[in-house]
């Protein structure tokens, strides 16, 4: 088993890196060569700067059991259909159920700001965001690991 970071942005690395190593599992971070990282503890991969690199590495490389820490709804739809768990880093753990209606909604605002209609920004990633998604991913480390 294995977890995959969709790493350019990801605001809680050393908490998925920390979580995977209590549970002896093997955490791989991909990134684009433009988020370069120094920390040399974490296994890195690093992808061309093109615009899906990342999310075709994952693709490609996760199989059935392993997990994803992703925020790219195009990118976890392609996921939970094979079995793959994947989490966001504000701990939302994704269902195949629901990315029909996650994809809908993500089409409907893309079409919106082609308009020149934006919605409001994100808020700030918050403490308990990253509680929520300690909480979920050891969850899933958990159960995977038997306990």
């Amino acid at each position: 088993m294995t977890v995959f970071v969709d790493a350019d942005a990801c605001p809680v690395k050393h908490e998925i890196f920390f979580l995977a190593r209590q549970y002896n599992i093997e955490s791989v971070f991909v990134s684009s060569y433009s988020h370069f990282s120094h920390d040399e503890v974490m296994k890195w991969v690093y992808v061309d700067a093109e615009k899906e690199a990342v999310d075709l590495y994952i693709v490609n490389h996760a199989r059935k059991g392993d997990v994803v820490v992703t925020q790219d709804i195009g990118l976890a739809s392609m996921l939970v259909n094979r079995e793959i768990y994947v989490v966001s880093p504000r701990g939302k753990v994704y269902t195949e159920e629901e990315m029909g209606h996650r994809l809908y909604v993500r089409y409907l605002q893309a079409k919106q700001r082609r308009q020149g209609i934006y919605a409001k920004r994100m808020k700030r990633f918050s403490a308990e965001e990253r509680q929520a998604f300690q909480k979920s991913f050891e969850k899933i480390l958990s159960k995977l690991a038997g306990n």
